[in-house]
């Protein structure tokens, strides 16, 4: 694998041999085929805020928000 860089050195793309991008496509195929299984519990409690934040009844923040609430935790 390698790195390509931009002019300031930041890294701006990845070579990736084709053996390897095979293997990663492959992989992926794998994941995405995977059955996910989410418990009952957690489906409704979803349901439940998605009802909640349609009839505005529910404060929320935008991720970026969130990560700084986070942030101020640590």
């Amino acid at each position: 694998m390698q790195f390509i860089s931009d002019g300031e050195g930041k890294t701006a793309g990845v070579f990736i041999p084709i053996d390897e991008w095979n293997k990663l496509k492959e992989r992926l195929k794998e994941l995405l085929n995977e059955e996910v299984n989410i418990p009952e519990w957690q489906i409704a409690q979803v349901r439940e805020r998605m009802a909640q934040y349609e009839k505005g009844q529910t404060h929320y923040l935008d991720f970026d928000s969130a990560l700084d609430e986070i942030e101020k935790g640590l």
